[in-house]
């Protein structure tokens, strides 16, 4: 019998959650299309049927939520200009708060970064990945360097600097907390930015508690 839009679509949907959850459990590189086609209760022609390989549904895993790199730059250009570091920490803020409440989004990240080998078949994820990357640093150099706020900058401090190092420790704060979420509450992630922004801008003021 043939099957119906709707049940086409459910059997996808079960493919990308088991592809997700033993990625997630036993990494990618580890995972096989039959382990994936058994734990979604489907056959391995079924899993073929929806995509070409285990790439093309890695990719298509990380189609289902917006990754860190492309929520703040899809947004980053909306801060406030007058003030466009005080919205851009907010929206960095705002990535914590996201992880801590979007359990796909938290696992899928940490399949990411820390479940995940760059193999040749998985080059176009790498690829996207590190697009968005550059582009939130290029977005970030950008607000750094308008001039109410280039001026501020502690000295030795270029544009370029303080984007890259955003980035690192945005980065680095976010793997650590996948890696042990005990280390700090993601909610008021706020106070370890302004520790970062204190050494990048001379006159930076930190924000209230938990914001």
């Amino acid at each position: 019998m043939r099957r119906t839009k709707k049940e086409a679509e459910n059997t996808r949907t079960a493919i990308l959650t088991a592809a997700e959850l033993l990625f997630f459990d036993k990494g990618v590189s580890h995972t096989s299309l039959e382990q994936i086609a058994r734990h979604a209760g489907v056959t391995r022609g079924a899993v073929y049927w929806h995509f070409k390989n285990k790439a093309h549904l890695f990719h298509e895993m990380l189609n289902q939520v917006r990754l860190p790199a492309e929520q703040i730059a899809e947004h980053v250009s909306q801060c406030d200009p007058s003030d466009p570091i005080a919205g851009l920490k907010r929206l960095c803020a705002e990535v914590f708060v996201t992880m801590s409440t979007d359990e796909r989004k938290r696992r899928i990240f940490t399949i990411l970064l820390r479940r995940c080998e760059f193999t040749d078949d998985l080059r176009e994820a790498e690829e996207r990945h590190e697009a968005f990357i550059n582009e939130f640093i290029d977005l970030c150099e950008e607000l750094f360097a308008q001039p109410n706020t280039a001026k501020r900058l502690n000295p030795g401090v270029t544009p370029r600097m303080a984007a890259l190092v955003l980035h690192s420790m945005l980065l680095g704060l976010l793997s650590d907390w996948l890696r042990d979420p005990k280390l700090f509450n993601p909610q008021q992630a706020g106070p370890l930015l302004d520790i970062l922004l204190r050494g990048i801008i001379r006159d930076w003021q930190p924000s209230q508690p938990n914001n």
